[in-house]
Formats: structure tokens, sequence, C-alpha cells
């Protein structure tokens, strides 16, 4: 039985882009694609982040030439970063202990540096990708030079060498996850398919099981309906077979068992549903 935590998601921002791009069938015409982060009550630990979304770090990483195409193909709109966030309702960032980074993709991880205490949960999969990288060949990882802290290495802790532990049999096809504190409350999940260490966070909440899928879809409606982006989107990517199955797994999940919340990280849905009153 999975430890009880609170959750309230946070908005911190939005990009734009065609959602042809994002879901087979869209429209070609701009969609907005909100930047969720989960700040997560845990019993024992304080408040725990799933990504730490957009940071106007994203902005001065990506100011300049080659960066500035990230910015340019997907252009970004910052809203209040989650450590502000924190800020404004009390919290210091500086007593942030855990964060769980589901991959280091800029819009995901740029806010890391505001939390200089935090062990980040991470993939050594997905750090070996990025970390080190010249310019050109971080931009192409998605996570341009600038971002990540430069102790990162050093505070880092990996899913692959947590102990794994069976999931709910509420959650099959999904069947084992990381033990993130090693108490049963985070799971982690890997989702692969989008880019190298994408990995999402089970929970459970006070009204049930949460499955935080992060870029596994970039909404509900592409879960639902088994609708993966083109070819080509997840190509560019990641590996768009992992992503076909990865998806086609998260659809049998929400058929099989509709109770289960399954949250994107860029959910358009779940970002209408927050609740600005949430506390922490």
């Amino acid at each position: 039985m999975l430890k009880q935590v609170g959750l309230r998601l946070v908005d911190t921002g939005s990009c734009r882009h065609p959602e042809f791009m994002t879901i087979r069938g869209g429209a070609l015409k701009p969609a907005v694609f909100p930047s969720l982060v989960g700040v997560i009550r845990h019993p024992d630990e304080g408040l725990v982040l799933f990504d730490t979304g957009y940071d106007p770090a994203f902005l001065k990483a990506t100011e300049h030439l080659p960066e500035r195409l990230y910015r340019l193909l997907t252009p970004p709109t910052i809203a209040t970063p989650v450590a502000d966030v924190l800020i404004d309702a009390g919290i210091d960032p500086d007593s942030i202990a855990h964060i769980v980074l589901s991959h280091f993709h800029g819009d995901h991880s740029s806010g890391l540096k505001r939390f200089p205490n935090a062990i980040v949960h991470c993939a050594k999969a997905g750090l070996q990708r990025v970390w080190g990288r010249g310019r050109v060949a971080a931009l192409r990882a998605g996570t341009p030079v600038g971002v990540l802290p430069d102790d990162l290495p050093a505070r880092s802790a990996f899913f692959e060498d947590m102990p794994l532990v069976s999931l709910p049999r509420d959650l099959l096809p999904f069947d084992l996850g990381a033990d993130v504190l090693g108490d049963g409350a985070l799971l982690a999940v890997p989702l692969p398919g989008h880019c190298p260490g994408h990995w999402g966070l089970v929970l459970r909440e006070a009204g049930g099981l949460r499955f935080l899928v992060a870029d596994a879809a970039w909404s509900s409606r592409a879960i639902r309906e088994n609708r993966p982006p083109p070819t080509l989107t997840a190509t560019l990517l990641g590996d768009a077979n992992e992503v076909r199955s990865t998806l086609g797994r998260l659809h049998a999940l929400t058929t099989r068992n509709p109770e289960i919340v399954l949250t994107p990280s860029h959910c358009a849905e779940s970002a209408a549903r927050l609740n600005a009153c949430d506390g922490y």
C-alpha cells in the first residue's frame, strides 16, 4: 500500500506549438502547452518537487544562437516559477530536500538552480545524455548549456540504483517502480521513448492513485484516444516506436482503470482544473 501524500500542481508557464506536432491528426494552428510542476507534501520529508518547470534561467540560457532556436521553435511564456510560488507561500526554496526529475529537457529542469540543497532524483541515462556536452550537442538533447547546476552530478540519486518494488495491480500493465525515498511513498516508473532517461511518478493522494506521466503524452486526450505524435516529432526527440508503445500502455491503463488520474506535464485540461486556493 502506497503511503499517502498530498499534491498540488503549479503552472509555471507555457509554450506554443502547432497541435499537429504533438498528436496525430491535430490542428495546424498553434496550441498552448502549460508546464506543470508537482508540489508533493510528504508526511516525513516535507515538500518534494516533481520537475521544476520554466524559470527565467531558461530565457537566459536561450538568449543567443544556437540556443535561441529552442525559444523560436517553442516560444515560451514564463508565468511564476515554482521557487517564487513557494516563496510567496512563505517557504524557503533552500528547505526543499528532494526533487524528482522526469527528464532533463529545459522546460522541466530550468528551475533546478533555485534549489541548491535538494537531492535530484533522476535517471542516470538522462544525465549521461546531457552532462558535459558542447553547446550544439546539449541543445540537440533539449538541455541548453547553463540550465543545470554545476554540482548536479554530486547531488544526484539515480532511479536505476534504487530498489525496485511491485506497483499496485491497479496500475497494470505497469508492474515495477523505483522506490525513490525508500518508504513506498513515491514510485518512479520508466516511460521510455520521449528521450533517454524519461520517467514518470506514481503516488497516492487522498482521492486515490495519481500517475504523473511527464511527456509520455502532451495531453490527456492523446492518452484517452491512443493518438501518438507524428513519427517525425517522436524521432527528433527520441524513439518513435517506444513512444507509441508507452502511450499504448498508458491507454490500456486508463481504459482498464479510469479511476486512476494520469497527468501529463503539458496538459491544458489538467491546467484548467488547477485550484489556486490549494495550500501546501
